[in-house]
């Protein structure tokens, strides 16, 4: 556990008064409720209002409110939510119609971490719950993420990453990952045999937001005694189907022709 940063919790403490009385303070109200120096207070202020964090109020001069940037933080956690609430509805469906385990899941720094799932209604079946967490680059939905990354961004979240092994079949080496993103981005759905989870094989599709931005994938997760190339090729067109299902519950449109993306592309042209 990393210590705390001083400084960010004061700001922090700052934005949080907000969420008290009529959303307004002034500088000498801030002083008194959180205890601290004038210089430091004005200097916080400074720096939240200069990221729009914080915006003077136009009809009350001296005091402050909160800026677009804490309402745009806030509708990002709205979309979240929204995400996870629309996936265990589509993952149900899905899960419905295969019998098999289906899991929605994001991308967090070189993690798939799932927001929701089903749970397959086979005696043998692949469990997880929402807030598990793989490394990326062994599951089809964090292939799936990571190959709907631009250039610079994938670069950057690769560099100086050392892929650890969960399993005798997982790709631990740069040059193999990427050649496996490349093919992701070729065909527009992700699989893994057995690279996170012995005995488990997974395919996974994207899940966009209504600007066309990679936001999830959905996954179909089945135990090796159940995979064959048929059950591939029809589990890969139900993850895609839940897949697109889910982009248009996200504001997405579904019509929008599936296209490779060539590396480096913007988000929003995969699939």
């Amino acid at each position: 556990m990393g210590r705390l940063v001083p400084a960010v919790t004061r700001a922090l403490d700052v934005l949080e008064l907000f969420l008290q009385g009529d959303g307004t303070l002034s500088a000498p109200e801030v002083t008194r409720k959180l205890q601290l120096p004038r210089t430091t207070v004005h200097e916080l202020l400074t720096t939240l209002a200069a990221r729009s964090y914080l915006v003077t109020d136009p009809d009350r001069p001296g005091r402050y409110r909160l800026g677009v940037r804490t309402y745009q933080l806030g509708s990002r956690y709205a979309e979240q939510l929204d995400l996870a609430a629309e996936g265990r509805q589509v993952a149900r469906r899905v899960a419905e119609r295969c019998g098999e385990s289906v899991h929605v899941a994001i991308l967090d720094g070189t993690d798939a971490v799932c927001v929701a799932q089903a749970d397959s209604t086979h005696a043998v079946r692949t469990v997880s719950a929402a807030g598990h967490r793989l490394p990326a680059h062994c599951t089809s939905a964090g292939k799936m993420l990571l190959a709907s990354l631009p250039a610079p961004e994938l670069d950057a979240r690769l560099d100086g990453l050392e892929p650890a092994a969960l399993t005798p079949h997982t790709l631990t080496g740069e040059r193999e990952l990427r050649a496996a993103l490349d093919a992701v981005r070729q065909r527009g759905v992700a699989t893994e045999h057995q690279e996170s989870d012995p005995g488990v094989s997974c395919v996974a599709a994207p899940v966009r937001d209504r600007s066309g931005r990679v936001v999830a994938a959905l996954s179909v997760s089945v135990p090796m005694i159940r995979w064959t190339e048929e059950r591939e090729r029809e589990l890969a067109a139900l993850a895609r189907e839940g897949a697109d299902e889910l982009s248009g519950r996200l504001g997405h449109d579904r019509g929008t022709a599936r296209t490779a993306e060539p590396p480096g592309a913007p988000p929003g042209s995969l699939v």
